[in-house]
């Protein structure tokens, strides 16, 4: 039983905060052209790593700061990484603060990244250069329009809408703008988790707005393990006209990819509804050598799998099959060739990362962030797991939950990426609302 009285404030506060909702989004509607403008102009800069053949973040970064200088927030920090390969030496990652009234509750993060995937095969950008933003039809095109710029900006202007509105969240929001993302975070989230542990909290509420769906229905709350291996196959060149006086890399390089494949689809196939796929994927995505003529017999070949396992195997494991079956098609291919043992078969690991417990399904943050999607948008999202990596994995080690959320046409690392400006301007209120509940 409720009591009259309590029953009026109930209904007070909720009046009282749909008009604050109503507020919300009319101000992130007045901001939707200076919005747009700063994501056009942070596209202008090719952020891309030194590991792909950029320099780095440095540039977004100080444009970025230019941008918020007079904005009023209560503190901002920059970590510097020495990277000799980037401008000035250094990899930059932001911390911007904006104070809550209530200290005793946890903090939000909304964590994005600065960096961006080179452009790929010009020729396939049709409607503008990589670097060149154009808007049309609602969209802005560039490379970084998704994949972060949109969440970037939209994080940026929900707080700036609580400021114009002079508003104090309920809790203490800590925007991250990090760098090296795309090429396995060394220099970004997982260089100030190993370096500066106390900017982290246990209690901490983590939104990290670098994945989504069409509709804006999607909580990512689990992610599979990755492995990246690099096979390479040695044997000996010759010409085609004479395979018996040398081995013919690619052929061994084919078996063993065969085998491989369906050794792993076979040991591993246990499937988690969470996810989507539900099962585990070992994918050859590269295969190339040496040989550029039709009458060459290659001497190396090399190829690539991706795997995405689910979090209840060990990658240990999967490396060690992998080593076992190289194992046994050296032995079915083995022949001494001028007193040399061939093939030689040989595993490199390019990424590894072992996926960590999900965030539960009734954590703090989910909650919250179903609360902010259903009163701004009356959608029911739905949580689930996905193949692909974020950072939102760091904090999951740490024992710290975190989603993974945002609304994109899922355009990101494609030839004429885009974002549409409405996804930008609509998350925008919901991450708005988030340190308010």
């Amino acid at each position: 039983m409720v009591s009259g009285c309590t029953m009026i404030y109930i209904q007070r506060f909720t009046k009282e905060f749909q008009m604050i909702v109503k507020k919300i989004s009319k101000e992130i509607d007045t901001l939707k052209d200076e919005m747009t403008r700063a994501l056009v102009e942070l596209i202008k800069i090719p952020a891309i790593s030194p590991d792909n053949g950029g320099e780095g973040e440095y540039e977004k970064a100080v444009k970025l700061l230019e941008m918020i200088e007079e904005w009023p927030f209560d503190k901002i920090e920059r970590y510097d990484v020495p990277d000799e390969r980037a401008k000035n030496g250094i990899r930059p990652n932001i911390l911007i603060y904006y104070r809550g009234e209530n200290r005793r509750v946890p903090r939000l993060w909304i964590l994005t990244h600065l960096d961006v995937v080179p452009p790929g095969d010009l020729k396939k950008w049709t409607i503008t250069k990589p670097f060149d933003p154009l808007i049309k039809e609602g969209k802005i095109y560039g490379r970084g329009a998704e994949d972060n710029g949109q969440s970037l900006v939209a994080s940026l202007y929900a707080i700036r809408s609580l400021m114009n509105l002079e508003i104090r969240p309920k809790r203490d929001v800590i925007l991250a703008f990090v760098s090296d993302e795309e090429t396995g975070s060394n220099y970004g989230i997982k260089w100030l988790m190993e370096n500066h542990p106390e900017l982290f909290r246990k209690n901490d509420l983590v939104l990290v707005p670098d994945g989504g769906r069409k509709d804006g229905k999607f909580i990512e709350i689990a992610e599979k393990s990755i492995l990246w291996m690099e096979v390479r196959i040695k044997g000996m060149q010759v010409h085609g006209s004479t395979p018996q006086k040398g081995l013919n890399a690619h052929r061994v390089a084919l078996d063993y990819a065969k085998a491989l494949d369906e050794f792993l689809h076979e040991k591993y196939d246990e499937k988690d509804e969470i996810f989507e796929p539900p099962e585990s994927t070992f994918e050859l995505t590269i295969s190339e050598n040496d040989s550029r003529s039709p009458n060459v017999i290659p001497g190396e070949h090399r190829i690539v799998f991706d795997c995405r396992v689910l979090p209840k195997y060990n990658l240990d494991e999967i490396l060690e099959d992998a080593k076992m079956i190289g194992r046994i098609i050296e032995r079915k291919y083995r022949k001494r060739v001028e007193g040399e043992i061939i093939p030689e078969i040989k595993i490199r690991v390019l990424q590894k990362l072992q996926a960590p417990e999900p965030t539960p399904v009734n954590s703090k943050i989910v909650e919250l962030l179903i609360r902010a999607i259903k009163e701004f948008r009356g959608d029911e999202p739905r949580v689930g797991g996905i193949g692909g990596g974020t950072f939102a994995a760091f904090f999951r080690k740490l024992g710290i939950p975190a989603v993974v959320w945002e609304t994109v046409d899922e355009m990101a690392h494609q030839p004429n990426e885009y974002t549409r400006i409405e996804n930008m301007v609509e998350d925008s209120k919901i991450m708005a609302l988030l340190p308010l509940l």
